[in-house]
């Protein structure tokens, strides 16, 4: 991916990461996807009352473009901090286990996860590093 795709990629997750519905945790996380294609789909986390019915910004994305057709995903960008937070307090907010593994069922050539702490301060990994030893569709 070249450098002005990957600062789009990261400008369009801090922009999903307003639209944030965090009303219980107040972490705000945006995440904009890369698929194949070259299209981007941004996501953002939805909590809920019944906390185990929220989603994660990485699904709210990979959903949006599998619902378009789209399934197979080259990079991903993920932000996240809580609401009001001090630039000292801005963290890497790595995707959770659950997202891992939905992304890995989509995910081509060891796809790249980026978290953002600022848009300049930001870490590069391939999914298989975050998901060593991965169970996905090959393994059926």
């Amino acid at each position: 991916m070249n450098k002005e795709l990957q600062e789009e990629l990261i400008q369009a997750a801090f922009k999903a990461r307003d639209f944030s519905y965090s009303p219980y945790s107040n972490f705000q996380v945006g995440a904009a996807l890369l698929t194949k294609s070259g299209k981007i789909f941004t996501g953002t986390n939805v909590e809920n009352a019944s906390y185990g019915a929220g989603i994660c910004a990485e699904r709210s994305a990979a959903v949006k473009a599998i619902s378009e057709g789209e399934r197979e995903f080259t990079a991903v960008v993920i932000t996240g901090y809580p609401l009001n937070a001090t630039d000292e307090e801005k963290g890497f907010a790595y995707p959770c286990g659950i997202c891992r593994q939905f992304l890995n069922e989509f995910s081509t050539d060891d796809m790249d996860v980026i978290v953002a702490r600022t848009p300049e301060d930001f870490r590069i990994h391939p999914l298989s590093e975050l998901l060593p030893h991965s169970f996905g569709p090959e393994d059926l």
